[in-house]
């Protein structure tokens, strides 16, 4: 049996099932989330604990023997470097889906796990990441015809991921799909965007900020500058975690409930219960159309 009835909601609604569904199950969430964060945490640690700024030198005979290890150091942080950032972008691919697959699960009544939520997602990390690719490139597009079609159109693709993901559908028609979703509802996901934002940079100024002023405050003490920056590093991860789950949660929510709307979603699944009332519709929608 679903957790809510499946009926047409009002933004507040939205809202507020959306934060319901955080709290009782945030630590499925906060589970799937931290993943890719810590990794970026780790690295930043690192980076801020451990490498060292070289110091200055005075010019001799020896500076040519220091080449070649230094050059081969760096080759090796670049290398790393990269290697880090590709195992990051799988990581995100992996929480994203995650999230999507768990609020799914949790909205139509189904249990759900962390490492059920994570393993739905082979498979589809190729398409995932062709769906964010044309996504952000449909949205940096519009933005270059100026900030407000830049907005309109993220509005309007913003449940292309549950839409590819619920669907199985590719790229292109996860993008229509969304964009015929979402059609005269543009203004309900910018609320949605907007509280995000608002949230997320509240966060980092409660969690972050504190310590961005204790690094200002020891410039002049290295050792106290390097903590105060770890620190730093520490309360923005905090704050990606606490606070990213809230976007993907409220988009997933937006899509079922324009779904209930525009689909009688909810008369789908009241007269098959035990079926896939997710498949996709026999023909997406065109964004021309």
């Amino acid at each position: 049996m679903a957790e809510w009835e499946l009926r047409p909601l009002s933004l507040g609604e939205i809202l507020d099932r959306t934060f319901s569904l955080y709290r009782r199950h945030f630590l499925l969430f906060l589970g799937i989330t931290a993943i890719p964060q810590l990794l970026v945490l780790g690295l930043n640690l690192v980076q801020v604990l451990v490498v060292k700024a070289p110091h200055a030198a005075p010019v001799s005979t020896t500076t040519q023997f220091q080449a070649g290890p230094s050059t081969g150091l760096l080759a090796f942080g670049i290398v790393g470097g990269i290697v880090a950032l590709i195992i990051y972008f799988i990581s995100f691919l992996f929480a994203q889906g995650g999230t999507i697959y768990a609020v799914s699960d949790l909205y139509l009544g189904r249990p759900t796990t962390i490492g059920a939520s994570l393993s739905r997602m082979k498979g589809q990390l190729g398409n995932l990441f062709g769906v964010m690719f044309l996504n952000g490139a449909a949205t940096l597009v519009a933005f270059l015809f100026l900030i407000i079609p830049g907005i309109y159109v993220a509005c309007r693709l913003c449940t292309c991921i549950p839409a590819a993901l619920l669907e199985d559908l590719g790229a292109r028609e996860s993008l229509e799909r969304s964009y015929f979703l979402t059609k005269d509802n543009a203004g309900r996901a910018f609320v949605i965007f907007l509280l995000y934002v608002a949230l997320l940079y509240a966060a980092i100024l409660l969690l972050m900020m504190p310590f961005g002023i204790l690094a200002a405050f020891s410039a002049k003490d290295p050792n106290m500058l390097r903590w105060s920056m770890a620190l730093m590093q520490i309360g923005n991860s905090i704050a990606a975690v606490l606070v990213s789950p809230f976007l993907l949660i409220a988009t997933s929510v937006f899509y079922y409930d324009l779904r209930v709307r525009k689909e009688a979603f909810d008369l789908q699944v009241m007269m098959n219960p035990g079926g896939n009332p997710l498949s996709p519709s026999p023909r997406v929608p065109s964004m021309l159309s």
